[in-house]
């Protein structure tokens, strides 16, 4: 493949990940939506347990297109850790931040992890991974990452003896060490979604994107049939893993990274033959806002958060919005709620078309 060549599939797929990003973080109310936008309540696996694993494989391809004519050298690592460091300080930002002034900061009610700062240490690790193995080796750390984590959190007793359980409670390992270094900052008492253990098993994710990259960058001419052979073994590899270590997205589980990859596989496939084989138009608005996935993304949590924030009469924009315009009381709540989710992502489609247009593209 030469360098002109971009595969229009992956920007597609970014940008169907970032919408439905926004689209299950911006419910009209919290209190009315429908099951498949929300996560599984611990074991098992929705719709929306699937966006996030689909990103970072993404952020894995992108990895794989991005340095594979870089050299381990001390300016590319730069430029990793700074971009790193940005998606890590954006993600703290959207913790701090308040409307308000003066900016009154509560550093108990911090929470340290969250999903940029995942994307960025993940994003970090797995670069620096690329740079300096071939794919064999990628390969084995991914193998290496999946099972070493399953005996941690299965099989290693915690301090005390207490015996490990894969249930939401203090005797699992990754309650233990979020406990232990974050303390208070996390988002429940009990876990964190994007703590430490399972952030290193959502490298695992990435890293399969990077492999997956290697195939579509390949010389093999029926690249699709590759991944859709791909996608299927991730899959029933992952769901007979899952006897073993439940599919839990919360824990990050490795049975959770085979088949969410294994989805993001398949769904990449679809696409791949829709537009980069039989050359269809398809996913323009798509592609449009995957062009500035980052910036697009923390746009939405900055100004969802003023939203909530903001007093307007005796609510807060976001209510006010909600109350006036979506709900009435011949429609379903959850309709209400999901009609101002909709809305959301149209603004933010219409400003992800607004920058295309205008050459306006935010690396960060």
């Amino acid at each position: 493949m030469t360098k002109s060549v971009r595969i229009q599939s992956v920007d597609i797929l970014r940008g169907i990940t970032i919408i439905a990003m926004i689209l299950v973080n911006n419910p009209g109310s919290w209190s009315h939506v429908y099951a498949p936008l929300l996560h599984a309540e611990w074991h098992g696996l929705t719709p929306t347990d699937l966006v996030f694993p689909f990103f970072l494989f993404i952020v894995g391809i992108s990895i794989f297109y991005a340095y594979k004519s870089k050299t381990a050298s001390k300016s590319t690592y730069k430029k990793i850790t700074i971009r790193s460091l940005k998606l890590i300080g954006l993600g703290l930002f959207l913790k701090v931040f308040t409307p308000f002034f003066p900016f009154v900061i509560s550093w108990e009610a911090i929470r340290f992890p969250g999903v940029l700062q995942r994307i960025g240490v993940v994003f970090f690790i797995t670069a620096v991974l690329y740079l300096n193995c071939n794919w064999k080796v990628l390969l084995g750390v991914t193998i290496s990452i999946l099972i070493g984590y399953w005996l941690l959190l299965g099989f290693t007793p915690l301090p005390n003896g207490i015996e490990p359980t894969f249930e939401r409670a203090a005797n699992n390992w990754c309650n233990y060490v979020d406990l232990k270094l974050f303390g208070t900052h996390m988002w429940k008492p009990d876990y964190d979604p994007e703590g430490f253990l399972s952030t290193i098993s959502s490298i695992a994710t990435c890293l399969i994107g990077v492999l997956v990259a290697k195939i579509l960058d390949s010389g093999i001419l029926q690249k699709h049939i590759v991944l859709f052979v791909l996608g299927g073994f991730l899959l029933a590899l992952g769901y007979l893993f899952s006897i073993w270590f439940p599919i839990n997205k919360a824990l990050w589980s490795s049975s959770f990274v085979l088949v969410s990859a294994g989805y993001a596989t398949l769904v990449l496939a679809v696409i791949y033959v829709i537009v980069d084989v039989k050359q269809w138009h398809f996913g323009g608005v798509f592609k449009q806002v995957g062009m500035n996935a980052i910036t697009i993304y923390f746009l939405s949590g900055f100004i969802a958060k003023c939203f909530y924030k903001i007093p307007l009469g005796n609510s807060t924009i976001h209510s006010w919005l909600y109350q006036t315009i979506y709900v009435y009381d011949w429609m379903p709540p959850k309709l209400s709620s999901l009609l101002y989710a909709l809305t959301v992502v149209a603004f933010y489609v219409g400003l992800g078309h607004f920058l295309y247009r205008k050459k306006i593209f935010i690396k960060v």
